[in-house]
């Protein structure tokens, strides 16, 4: 491909983007397999520039664009080099008009402004847009970190004793490591969730929303394999993913659990009041992974950040009556804006009596905010979290 098709192949594979963030379509690395599965004629090397433009385009404009091609030439304005392919050769780009619409550069959306936890400036808004850490947790139940590290001798061992790190661009699905179950990928930020949990073996846990499992499968590898590990969701395509994962793993204690939106207290009905830990890992709007999946924000809106701010609330409440008398809960969003995190811990405790926050005073990352505690990309370099521990008297 000459360097004028390359960008109308991006100005196209943006365009179907584009489109999926509006109509609440497929996830972007999806619709960009499919573009370049129908393209076989594209190299290896063509693939890669046309991905690393359209993902330059997608960190760079907060607001959706019009098109991709708006969000191209704005960035041509800028970019000589990138002007001069736009000379109308071939299959090429058409030469830019001095008059044709150009998307507005800017980071974030603009109905934002002011929703970010407080720590969260300038500079910590820019790291939400750079790329992700690949990261790992190594699975105890099968293996242990120096023998991963012996399979693994890129990785870079993080602060938690069973996390990992390998360079971003690292392909690992192949890996041997990873197809013996001996390691999971997962953020570190997550890791980190798990480790406040606390877990020991032999103690009743409910992971309330499990989806495909990563942090239900590090809590079993807390538990050693002991105890009583439920892991729900009212979604059946996450949860069954969970299951080959379980086998892969070693944790068949492990007990998935369907749940029909609405009759969630009359499903899990032998389980209120025994619960030694509940973790709450809510559906939220996904300002704190940006980094990996940055197209997210041209979906979100006030509609359904609203929808997300209601449902974790629900979960919390449900939440609360499954766990036991001294027995703990811990809430968990991958977001940094205040209404889904702090606010949400703050009106919890104000709405129910009985409940006290534990500080979280243990780990080797985050910011105590609020009741609980901020991870960031900019402060921890993993994924944006808050997430509190509180214990019913």
């Amino acid at each position: 491909m000459t360097p004028s098709a390359r960008v109308q192949a991006a100005i196209d594979l943006l365009d179907e983007i584009i489109a999926a963030a509006r109509d609440n379509g497929s996830a972007a690395d999806h619709i960009a397999k499919r573009f370049f599965a129908g393209r076989r004629y594209a190299g290896s090397k063509d693939r890669r520039a046309v991905r690393e433009l359209v993902w330059r385009a997608i960190r760079t404009f907060g607001e959706r664009p019009a098109s991709g091609r708006a969000a191209i030439v704005a960035l041509a304005d800028s970019d000589g080099e990138l002007a001069e392919c736009f000379d109308g050769s071939g299959y090429g780009a058409a030469a830019i008009t001095p008059d044709e619409p150009r998307a507005a550069i800017a980071l974030l959306p603009a109905w934002l402004d002011g929703q970010f936890a407080e720590p969260i400036d300038a500079g910590e808004q820019r790291a939400l847009m750079e790329r992700a850490p690949l990261d790992v947790r190594v699975n105890t139940l099968l293996s242990d970190r120096d023998a991963v590290l012996a399979e693994l001798p890129e990785a870079q061992p993080l602060a938690l004793p069973d996390a990992l790190r390998l360079p971003t661009d690292f392909v690992l699905d192949n890996h041997a490591a990873y197809n013996r179950g001996h390691i999971e990928v997962q953020d570190y930020g997550s890791q980190l969730i798990v480790a406040a949990c606390d877990v020991k073996p032999g103690t009743t846990v409910l992971d309330l929303c499990a989806g495909a499992g990563g942090k239900t499968l590090a809590l079993a590898a807390a538990m050693q394999g002991k105890g009583q590990l439920i892991a729900t969701d009212t979604n059946r395509n996450r949860l069954d993913q969970l299951r080959p994962r379980m086998q892969r793993a070693g944790a068949d204690f492990v007990e998935p659990l369907l749940l029909n939106p609405g009759k969630e207290l009359a499903m899990m009905a032998e389980l209120v009041g025994g619960c030694d830990l509940v973790l709450v890992d809510a559906p939220c709007s996904g300002t704190g992974t940006w980094r990996r999946s940055p197209e997210t924000r041209w979906r979100l809106n006030e509609a359904r950040l609203k929808r997300v701010i209601d449902e974790q609330a629900k979960l919390l409440r449900i939440a609360a009556e499954m766990v036991a008398r001294g027995g703990h809960l811990v809430y968990a969003v991958c977001s940094v804006l205040d209404a889904e995190g702090r606010g949400q811990v703050d009106i919890f405790l104000q709405d129910n009596t009985g409940w006290e926050v534990e500080p979280i005073t243990t780990l080797p990352a985050g910011r105590a905010y609020g009741a609980g505690i901020l991870l960031t990309p900019a402060h921890d370099n993993c994924d944006g979290f808050f997430f509190a521990r509180m214990r019913k008297q």
